[in-house]
């Protein structure tokens, strides 16, 4: 059956993240894992049915939006980088650059993401009780077109190969899962290099005070040079948002239209009551 064939290729780029990920919590926590993971099944369930919505209706037209807007530039000669500048490094160091700046600009991305006008969006992904590396999934299709346009418009500009440019896009994929973790993870020194789980667990704290805190995907060294870091250490703190959003996937995708709708409708009242008033 053709839906079948649609399931098992939606399933398919989840298998391997999810038995590893399985392995290293065992082997990380142990039987307190298991407990995670069941007090976890509620929303896991709507981080992947986000998932599937994303699969089928969302990436399909960002990735082609992405590839076009790449082109156009390069049409148009509008790149900051020629093309050309690329061809004779090394592939490592070529890899290692798009690594950088593609988590340099995901970092102020990501800030972006916390100021009033892309918060409601933003606010899906920060809205998971229980993170886990499916928390990675659970993204409001706003949030998903912001981050393609301005990551891709970046990295496009500087005119990066596209298969350093995927092979960025996978790294923040997998790493990102993985620091999305319920792991206890510090990495010691290295963490004033690297973003570890217990790290970016502190900017998923519910408490606002966090929330401007550890905006790197990749490079904790992002957080340190423009002072948003903090990682005191393992995070047990809650988690979650104070907005006034449903727990279930219709109430995550309409809360941005939600927001929208009250501040118009604030918005008429004081002018209403305005006109009254010189009336």
């Amino acid at each position: 059956m053709i839906w079948l064939d649609q399931l098992a290729a939606l399933a398919a780029p989840l298998l391997w993240p999810a038995l590893g990920f399985a392995a290293l919590a065992l082997l990380a926590r142990g039987l307190a894992s298991l407990r995670t993971a069941r007090a976890a099944a509620g929303e896991v369930r709507v981080n992947l049915t986000l998932y599937v919505f994303d699969a089928l209706l969302i990436a399909p037209g960002l990735g082609l939006m992405a590839a076009s807007l790449a082109a156009w530039l390069s049409a148009h000669g509008l790149m900051l980088v020629s093309a050309a500048t690329w061809v004779n490094l090394p592939t490592l160091v070529v890899a290692c650059i798009t690594l950088v700046i593609g988590d340099f600009v995901g970092y102020w991305r990501h800030r972006l993401e916390h100021s009033p006008p892309l918060w409601p969006a933003h606010a899906v992904h920060h809205s998971d009780t229980a993170m886990t590396w499916t928390t990675l999934h659970r993204f409001h299709p706003i949030n998903r077109l912001t981050t393609t346009m301005i990551d891709g418009t970046a990295l496009a500009l500087l005119g990066l190969p596209p298969w350093a440019v995927l092979a960025n896009a996978l790294t923040r994929h997998y790493y990102g899962m993985f620091i999305h973790m319920d792991l206890p993870w510090t990495f010691g020194p290295l963490g004033r290099v690297l973003v570890s789980p217990a790290m970016h667990r502190w900017h998923h704290v519910r408490d606002s005070a966090y929330a401007g805190k550890n905006f790197a995907t990749l490079f904790s060294v992002f957080d340190q040079a423009f002072g948003t870091y903090h990682a005191p250490g393992p995070c047990a703190a809650p988690l979650g948002v104070p907005d006034d959003m449903g727990r279930g996937v219709l109430g995550q995708l309409l809360h941005p239209v939600k927001v929208a709708a009250r501040l118009f409708r604030g918005y008429f009242s004081a002018n209403a009551r305005s006109a009254r008033i010189e009336y």
